[in-house]
């Protein structure tokens, strides 16, 4: 089994990232999933460590880039989830990790 070109670099597994569509290396990138909320309704979760099971998408860790996922509703897209989601824990996580910087 081949691989496609540009699936694997020297850095490691290829991704595109949802918001500027650009090719980053994985570990360059916040890997998000479709969950659920404290009430039960569908949100995106960020999943930093890549570990959660399931469907999950990938994101420059930026403003720019959330900003534009929002904007092009990438995440019901890329997750496959039909409805609404709301992308507002992946926000409070990037203003969270901007503050510490």
């Amino acid at each position: 089994m081949s691989l496609s070109p540009g699936v694997l670099s020297s850095e490691g597994p290829v991704r595109t990232c949802i918001g500027c569509r650009e090719r980053a290396a994985k570990r360059e990138l916040l890997r998000v999933i479709a969950g659920s909320d404290a009430h039960g309704r569908p949100v995106v979760v960020p999943d930093p460590d890549a570990t959660a099971p399931g469907r999950g998408a990938h994101l420059h860790p930026t403003p720019g880039c959330y900003d534009l996922a929002v904007r092009r509703k990438a995440f019901s897209r890329a997750l496959r989830v039909e409805g609404g989601l709301s992308s507002a824990p992946v926000g409070e996580y990037l203003d969270a990790r901007q503050n510490q910087q």
